[in-house]
């Protein structure tokens, strides 16, 4: 059986968090919302009202005293949050750092680019299907603030989501959906590597033949393939020099030599490793 403990009291009243239409009764359940939130928050969350309930309603005086100090003296949103979060001790030192770097790179950013950052992390941490979702649901809310005739950010925003979308689907092994995500960045921004990132999503998408066919119909592919083929000639010379190369290596002379219980034993690593990477990318 698993016991938690709160700390403080639990609210008869909650506190709605402005912008996330979110209502709490409790720090843990204020903590909770930030963490998951964390790409949406703003300074607005640094105000009176959430220090008096928190020294009131959740009867934490230290705590509401040293973020009163912070609100009027115009401490940071990071450190206003970490400070809630390392004083409720809900979450590790790592998690309680992964959220104070999603504020920091927030800051001075608007709602679409708040967004787009936190849902960076999960590509990062190569939770591909839960960015492709977080990402296709960006371009709609983009899309209709463009037809309500809302400001947007820079279109080198758009690109830039676009292409990380393409990175997303890249992990899922989505090429053809890869390419069109890289293209349309190009089509956005002009950026040659968009469309470079376009013609490695085909090159992985096509058969070599069809390829070769695509590259030559295609206005403007040839010398970005010649281009591409010497980058990724860099990058197979790079890739010998790293652990998993070497690994795979030794794994072929095992064979070789006839040890055939130590490759079958690096083998059953490597396929429950690969396993373990698409579980994780996929959210399963």
């Amino acid at each position: 059986m698993r016991i938690s403990i709160c700390v403080g009291e639990y609210a008869k009243v909650p506190y709605s968090i402005a912008g996330l239409e979110l209502s709490v009764y409790c720090i843990e359940e204020l903590c909770f919302c930030m963490k998951e939130n964390a790409f949406l928050l703003d300074a607005s969350l640094m105000n009176d009202g959430l220090v008096n309930w928190i020294d009131k309603d959740c009867a934490l005086p230290a705590l509401a005293g040293e973020l009163y100090r912070m609100v009027h003296k115009k401490g940071s949103l990071s450190a206003f949050v970490t400070m809630i979060l390392e004083y409720t001790g809900l979450y590790d030192t790592a998690t309680v750092q992964e959220v104070e770097q999603i504020l920091k790179k927030g800051a001075g950013l608007n709602s679409i680019e708040k967004r787009k950052s936190g849902i960076d992390v999960l590509t990062g941490k190569k939770k591909y299907r839960a960015a492709v979702k977080g990402y296709l649901e960006l371009l709609e809310v983009w899309e209709e603030l463009d037809r309500e005739g809302k400001e947007l950010p820079a279109g080198k925003v758009r690109a830039a989501i676009l292409h990380n979308l393409g990175v997303a689907y890249t992990g899922l092994m989505l090429y053809r959906e890869a390419a069109e995500c890289f293209f349309r960045a190009y089509e956005t921004g002009k950026e040659p590597a968009e469309f470079l990132a376009y013609l490695a999503a085909k090159r992985m998408e096509l058969s070599p033949e069809d390829y070769v066919a695509f590259t030559a119909g295609e206005q403007g592919s040839f010398d970005g393939a010649l281009q591409l083929e010497r980058k990724m000639d860099e990058m197979k010379l790079d890739w010998k020099l790293q652990p998993e190369s070497l690994r795979l290596r030794e794994r072929k002379e095992m064979r070789s030599r006839g040890d055939m219980e130590s490759y079958r034993q690096e083998t059953e690593q490597l396929l429950q490793a690969v396993k373990s990477n698409y579980r994780s990318s996929v959210g399963e």
